[in-house]
């Protein structure tokens, strides 16, 4: 698959999220997501209303957040948590890491980001 083809897939990792394994239970959801800019720059947060958030982010409703002046705006990369804690732990991950390394994930090309987390130590 071509990275432009591959850059239109919206990723989502599901971990242990699965209502079917735990029936009539309610359970929160959390959401590491990562824009990409019109400028091409990268924005990683949290947030438990993927739709809800993108319009804002799309519609300028979020002043002085980064992505105000970038847009427009394309949701690249989606990963969906029930624990907030492990969100924001995730979140904080990856706005360490270089731009090739968030490239990789959002291809979903992990033997590239394994291969790059080696060279980084």
């Amino acid at each position: 698959m071509r990275y432009t083809e591959r850059r239109r897939l919206l990723v989502i990792l599901r971990l242990g999220c699965h209502p079917e394994l735990v029936e009539g239970l309610s359970m929160k959801q959390f959401f590491v997501y990562i824009l990409k800019c019109n400028d091409g720059s990268y924005y990683t947060s949290v947030t438990n209303n993927v739709e809800r958030r993108f319009f804002e982010h799309q519609n300028g409703l979020l002043d002085g957040c980064y992505t105000h002046k970038r847009k427009p705006l394309e949701l690249v990369f989606l990963e969906e948590f029930c624990e907030i804690n492990d969100a924001i732990s995730r979140e904080k991950q990856i706005k360490g890491w270089s731009r090739r390394k968030k490239e990789a994930l959002i291809e979903g090309d992990f033997k590239w980001l394994v291969e790059l987390s080696r060279r980084s130590g």
